[in-house]
């Protein structure tokens, strides 16, 4: 099992390119204060000084420590590391070439490159360092040396440095993969403890977390730290290691970790003889490989599934993306042509992708034409703005200095167009808003499409300006043919409609009209009845018993048809134009509250304003109501047939004529050898989402490469 370490070392490799935050790899966070000994541990579980020293905040970036361990004959490593020769001990950093065998030159390239990351300043970065050491000394481990806690500012360093400090130690120990070596000085009190209680925040249980207690020589006399080793103090799940460092005068005169590690198991013997054998650098450094081991085993089976998915997901991402442009004009041909035919497909409603959310292309269309147009058709009243004083003005207006016999059929003429000009206005709306739709599908039209304009802009926003230029050139002769469509029905009012039948609407509004309009007869119960017949001997007409020359029946007959026109034939029988002897009692007479104007005093011309000083006379109020019926009926038929064309129009100018033509169009402006390059000139954004994408789908499969050789009896 010994092999696993190396195993995640080599995951680690392959994925400094990409970030090892995604894949969340196992291995050993230490944290600790400034000064509480973090490196000099690190350097006794390698056996070499190697990390930057001084005071205030040395450690200014991650360090990742990888320590290999390696045979007498080493011929595994030996081998990669050309001219290694008989060294027993080297270091190698991840982004150089160049193989250390002086740990000094080790100490002075981690200088160099942490200012090279961090500045000079003292301040952090979060950029790694990855250090490998191969010695026989070590055994395999994977830690990670982070910057020690601090809380004030020194120096240059900027005013956040704690919090600073604080995010990049959370972002590392929060990985729920990760051992938390949580160190923590003797000589002060461990309820004090910044690393503890960090790995308190991310780890509640303690089942990741090591303590390690350093510096326990320093202690006060009479003092000892065994309730705190024993865990009686802070209990720590996976123990509490305590151990000794090399003091600063050890490190000046550059003693030896063999003689360190000596002197640190003499001082164990005789301080805290019963616990000797469970503290120390070398229980820490067994302890800290079975722990690591362990923990990799366990997370082993996650890690795979989570490479796999996550190689997945970015090989969907890199289909997305598209692929290389190899051919350009074939490359611009598609593209149109899969626009064109997901722009169809909206309006028909067979694209793959159905929207849920709202209405959307063809749909919205068939809801602008029967939900929005039809109903706001079916809204407008038929007499609408129209009042009975404006229909007896208009009737009087068509009727000239005399007065009439009948309704002028000019004033109907005039009444039912003015009221169907009405229709205009929301036909050109409905033109209006299928043309926005139609605009709007270009946003909305297919992933797949999507995809690709997000990917080139520039041919994105020269598709949309050729759909713009076509809908806009296809507008105007649309709103034309609806505003002829209205011309049309105003030109010719068509009373021989089948489905108008004024006969109807006159008998409707005679049955409710008053009596008082017609010449009452002394016998209301009798019957009264016209009967005509031609004289033998005199030629005449004979006219209920009298004769009557013919002269004086057709100067009736002829006016009743100058003045009625075409309503003296839908008058029920027996109403009409009223002789001089009856002509006194067919009109109407004028109510108490309205007198009739003295003969002979000047008068003013009658008006629609002027009407309302007055009611009605019954006679009034039937022409009027026959004039409202007529137009309600007229209306309705006029109001059908608009609702049912403007659609086709629309249809038939705009809509299958943008679904017959945009193709060619777009074939026609745009593929053009000149402009192809600035049509497929690739966005910066999608270059390197792909590039990322690209390499991190590698270090993916490297990973599930390296993953894929073990197999579980190896692991169990």
């Amino acid at each position: 099992m010994e092999f696993l370490i190396p195993l995640i070392n080599k995951l680690q490799e392959v994925c400094t390119t990409v970030g090892t935050d995604l894949i969340q790899l196992p291995q050993i966070v230490v944290v600790g204060s400034q000064s509480s000994g973090k490196s000099s541990v690190l350097e006794s579980l390698v056996g070499q000084s190697f990390l930057p020293r001084g005071t205030g905040i040395v450690t200014r970036c991650p360090i990742v420590l990888q320590l290999i361990h390696v045979s007498k004959e080493g011929s595994d490593y030996k081998s990669e590391e050309e001219g290694m020769g008989d060294y027993d001990e080297w270091a190698r950093f991840l982004h150089t070439n160049t193989v250390f065998t002086d740990f000094n030159k080790v100490q002075e390239e981690i200088q160099a490159y942490t200012n090279k990351i961090a500045g000079s300043n003292k301040g952090v970065s979060s950029d790694a360092l990855y250090l490998k050491v191969y010695s026989q000394k070590v055994v395999n481990l994977t830690l990670v040396d982070l910057p020690g806690l601090t809380k004030v500012p020194v120096g240059d360093q900027p005013e956040d440095i704690e919090i600073q400090v604080y995010d990049l130690v959370m972002r590392y120990i929060s990985n729920p993969n990760s051992i938390i070596l949580a160190i923590s000085s003797a000589n002060t009190d461990i309820a004090t403890s910044e690393a503890l209680k960090l790995a308190r925040e991310v780890d509640p249980d303690g089942n990741r977390t090591l303590a390690v207690i350093t510096k326990l020589d320093l202690m006060d006399t009479g003092t000892d730290a065994m309730d705190v080793l024993c865990g009686r103090v802070i209990p720590v799940k996976l123990g509490i290691i305590g151990v000794v460092n090399r003091s600063q005068q050890d490190i000046v005169n550059n003693k030896k970790f063999k003689e360190v590690l000596k002197d640190e198991a003499l001082f164990l013997q005789r301080k805290y003889p019963t616990l000797a054998s469970q503290n120390g650098t070398p229980h820490l450094s067994k302890t800290l490989n079975r722990l690591l081991l362990h923990h990799i085993r366990k997370c082993l089976p996650d890690l795979k599934n989570r490479i796999t998915l996550m190689s997945t997901q970015f090989q969907s991402l890199l289909n997305s993306l598209g692929e290389d442009i190899v051919d350009k004009k074939q490359t611009l041909l598609q593209i149109i042509t899969k626009f064109s035919s997901a722009y169809c497909s909206a309006i028909d409603g067979t694209g793959k992708n159905i929207e849920t959310s709202e209405l959307f292309g063809g749909a919205r269309i068939s809801y602008i034409f029967h939900e929005t147009f039809g109903k706001t058709l079916d809204c407008i009243n038929a007499l609408s703005g129209l009042t009975q004083f404006d229909i007896l003005t208009a009737i009087r207006n068509s009727s000239g200095p005399r007065p009439a016999l009948f309704v002028p059929e000019i004033s109907f003429e005039l009444l039912v167009q003015r009221q169907i000009r009405k229709l205009e206005e929301p036909s050109l709306r409905c033109v209006e808003l299928v043309h926005e739709e139609l605009q709007r599908i270009v946003q909305h039209c297919g992933t797949e499409i999507q995809t690709d304009m997000m990917r080139f802009p520039v041919l994105h926003d020269k598709i949309k300006d050729v759909i713009t230029a076509l809908l806009r050139k296809r507008l105007p002769p649309t709103n034309e043919m609806v505003e002829n469509m209205i011309a049309i029905e105003l030109a010719y009012i068509n009373t021989r409609h089948p489905d108008f039948h004024p006969q109807a609407v006159a008998a409707a509004t005679f049955a409710n009209s008053d009596e008082g309009t017609i010449p009452k007869r002394s016998n209301p119960t009798k019957r009264h009845t016209v009967s005509f017949a031609p004289s033998e001997t005199t030629g005449n007409i004979i006219v209920n018993g009298v004769d009557v020359p013919k002269e004086q029946i057709y100067d009736v007959s002829s006016s009743s048809q100058s003045n009625g026109s075409w309503f003296s034939n839908i008058l029920p029988s027996g109403i009409g134009p009223a002789t001089n002897g009856s002509r006194t009692t067919a009109q109407t007479v004028p109510t108490s509250s309205n007198p009739s104007p003295v003969s002979g005093s000047p008068q003013r011309t009658p008006t629609s304003a002027a009407s309302h000083e007055r009611q009605l006379s019954d006679k009034e109020k039937n022409d009027c109501d026959m004039i409202e019926r007529l137009i309600k009926s007229y209306f309705g038929i006029v109001r059908k047939q608009i609702q049912d064309a403007v659609p086709k129009i629309i249809m038939y100018f705009l809509v299958n004529h943008m679904k017959n033509s945009l193709q060619s169009e777009l074939v026609t402006h745009l593929c053009k050898a000149e402009q192809i390059d600035l049509l497929l000139a690739e966005s910066e954004h999608v270059a390197t989402r792909r590039r990322e994408a690209s390499e991190m789908l590698q270090a993916l499969q490297r990973a599930s490469h390296i993953i894929g050789e073990i197999r579980e009896t190896h692991v169990w």
